[in-house]
């Protein structure tokens, strides 16, 4: 062990009282300001279901979408969210936790602003770019702001609402593109990153980073805002945690594993199909034959939070590693089965049916398609529910807390980047799956996906549940 080793486990923060836990409450409130960030790049994400169909049916010579430009709307927001992660891995080291989220407000809200005065498809997809970018930033600095104002006894709580206001701005999406053209739909979602902004700039930075900057009054401060006390903590000697990262330090267990398991994680969870279920649920709904398809999308958002927010209460009681293997395992049968549905549908006399999803589950199917459509409602909605109980919140929390503080932006950021962009990948890329492998195909190569993240979690995974930021360091190496 090196001498820089020894000072990165020694506590940066210690709870007051010994190994009581603080009492503040604050540390919700700043947690809620934070989460708005999310809540931002949910309803960024759920934009393009309710506006892809409207821009697609406009006539000329109103603002329309062909199916090329269509596809490009829905994916290059992750285009932009990758290079948002790289940004934020910078900025969440140089301009701290707090100011990162501050600045990603910007990108929000011009982003929303360029779409609303569109005229053109250039200018849809370049506040589409926009909003992406500050998607990226957002995903990569809420999570790592949070876990370093939480205490290890809500940590998985409050980690897991980034998740919960991903979801719930994904459903306010849907539902508000109910009642709203996308122009509208645009401006309503300038609201909540001006909210994050006004919130945040009442928010302290996290003590850890003030710590690290030497800012001793500042973090006290910020400590006494939080957990209600300044007492029990000591600052970080200048150490391993002041020297940047530098390649070199791959070799090390403690920088090296957590790169692998975070990458991994955010691979996996794309690869499990989720960003281009929600991209294109109502296609996906039209394709297994639904009558109100927007319904569907609708009941799919409102199982997602539900389920997220149960994960976020348990989080902390069943650990990480527990929900994350049974999340892969429902994951397995749902899209088996769904796969199941469309090879069984395909080249059927009775495709063209539809399902009113508003009808008695109990009615009598009048064929076979009907009791088959219901097949793929049980599969999406399972999916859905299982992503959201593990594999949903769980990559993103994990990735704010395996990291040493030495290294957390850039490996935060590659994080990020890997999963955006593996979210372009699938989402871009998936109507040519589905035309290639079928989509029956398509689902059983996710259900695959989802067998090899099964195996990985309980082979790799640590379980990080009630342990301190340095006693997970420390794991990794091997103290």
């Amino acid at each position: 062990m090196t001498p820089g080793d020894e000072e990165e486990t020694q506590p940066l923060l210690r709870l007051p009282g010994g190994s009581s836990a603080p009492r503040g409450r604050r540390v919700f409130l700043a947690a809620f300001a934070a989460a708005l960030g999310p809540l931002s790049f949910g309803f960024a994400l759920g934009y393009s279901s309710p506006a892809i169909p409207s821009l697609r049916r406009a006539a000329p010579p109103a603002l329309r979408l062909d199916d090329a430009a269509a596809s490009w709307f829905g994916a290059i927001v992750t285009l932009g969210a990758a290079a948002g992660g790289v940004l934020g891995g910078w900025l969440v080291d140089r301009a701290g936790r707090k100011l990162s989220l501050l600045l990603c407000a910007v990108p929000f809200v011009a982003g929303f602003t360029v779409i609303t005065a569109a005229q053109n498809v250039w200018m849809l997809l370049g506040g589409r770019l926009l909003t992406g970018l500050a998607c990226g930033i957002a995903s990569l600095v809420a999570p790592v702001y949070i876990s370093e104002i939480a205490y290890p006894e809500v940590r998985g709580l409050l980690g897991s609402c980034v998740q919960l206001m991903v979801v719930i701005g994904i459903l306010l999406a849907y539902l508000a593109g109910w009642v709203l053209k996308w122009r509208w739909l645009a401006v309503l979602g300038c609201v909540p990153p001006s909210f994050m902004l006004l919130l945040m700039c009442c928010m302290p930075e996290t003590p850890r980073y003030l710590l690290t900057q030497h800012k001793r009054q500042e973090a006290a401060a910020a400590m006494q805002f939080l957990w209600g006390s300044e007492q029990g903590w000591e600052e970080p000697p200048v150490g391993a945690e002041h020297e940047g990262f530098h390649l070199a330090q791959l070799r090390r267990p403690g920088v090296y594993k957590p790169f692998i398991i975070g990458i991994s994680l955010m691979a996996f969870q794309q690869l499990s199909g989720i960003n281009a279920v929600m991209f294109y649920a109502e296609t996906i709904f039209e394709e297994a034959k639904f009558k109100d398809s927007s319904l569907a999308s609708v009941i799919v958002g409102i199982i997602q939070v539900l389920f997220t927010a149960v994960a976020a209460l348990v989080m902390d009681r069943a650990g990480r590693r527990l929900l994350l293997a049974l999340s892969g395992v429902v994951m397995v049968f749902s899209t088996s089965a769904f796969g199941a549905y469309f090879k069984l549908t395909q080249g059927g006399p009775s495709n063209s049916s539809h399902v009113d999803l508003l009808a008695p589950v109990s009615m009598e199917p009048t064929s076979g398609s009907v009791g088959l459509a219901w097949l793929a409602v049980g599969s999406m909605c399972l999916f859905i529910a299982g992503f959201a109980m593990g594999w949903g919140p769980i990559p993103w929390l994990l990735m704010s807390e395996i990291f040493p503080l030495h290294v957390k932006g850039v490996a935060t950021g590659v994080c990020v980047l890997t999963n955006w962009f593996m979210a372009f990948l699938v989402t871009k890329e998936f109507s040519s799956l589905m035309e290639v492998l079928r989509p029956y195909g398509a689902f059983w190569l996710a259900a695959a996906f989802c067998i090899f993240s099964v195996l990985f979690t309980l082979a790799c995974v640590p379980e990080t549940k009630g342990k301190t930021l340095e006693q997970i360091t420390a794991h990794f190496e091997g103290r």
